[in-house]
């Protein structure tokens, strides 16, 4: 069984409530895994919204 820090989990629950609008529970309900693809998603949409590389050291 693999335990993963409590500041990660906290971050993610955090950065997907916010963008989301879901709640606590909602989203601890999750895996960690799907947490984590739901903040990648999170963060395409919001480069794409802010015309960003997806690198920004791309030029």
């Amino acid at each position: 069984m693999q335990l993963y820090p409590a500041d990660k989990i906290y971050e993610e629950v955090a950065f997907i409530g916010y963008y989301m609008h879901w709640g606590h529970d909602e989203v601890l309900s999750m895996s960690h895994m799907e947490r984590i693809r739901w903040c990648k998603e999170i963060s395409k949409i919001n480069r794409k919204l802010n015309d960003e590389p997806k690198n920004v050291f791309d030029i």
